[in-house]
């Protein structure tokens, strides 16, 4: 675990995110409030629009009578648009994040990081307040100590 992690809050500029996430090579920055609880992350792969979010066109409409009715679905489309012209950590991060407990066993937490498919988790104490990050890497390291000993 590195206890030594940056963090952002929901209301900092996105440009903080990516500026932190640039320098640091954690691939994801905890995004906490202001009494140091987790509120969510923003990983590396927040910052990217997949092709299928990239298509920003409005759906299908007809103008009739000097409305716009549209054909196409506007599922998706609003949240495309927010992520694609993000300005606040908020609207880029993913909210509510799986967190590990700092007094979880290391088997505990490579089960967590496996399951959920993370490469990146935010460590919380007993109180729900950041006290570091552990990565894919972290918990494979720790399991192959613990059976070396």
């Amino acid at each position: 675990m590195d206890r030594d992690v940056p963090s952002v809050r929901p209301e900092d500029d996105a440009r903080t995110a990516i500026d932190l996430l640039a320098k640091t090579d954690l691939g994801a920055i905890p995004v906490v409030d202001e009494g140091n609880k987790v509120v969510g992350i923003v990983s590396e792969s927040d910052l990217i629009i997949s092709e299928e979010e990239s298509d920003l066109h409005l759906p299908h409409y007809l103008n009739i009578m000097g409305g716009i009715v549209f054909v196409g679905s506007m599922k998706g489309f609003d949240e495309r648009l927010e992520k694609a012209f993000a300005t606040k950590v908020s609207e880029l991060m993913t909210a509510d994040p799986i967190v590990v407990h700092d007094y979880e066993n290391v088997d505990r937490v490579a089960k967590k990081i496996a399951d959920e498919h993370h490469n990146h988790l935010p460590v919380v104490d007993a109180d729900e307040n950041l006290v570091g990050m552990v990565t894919r890497a972290d918990a494979l390291s720790a399991l192959v100590a613990d059976s070396a000993e």
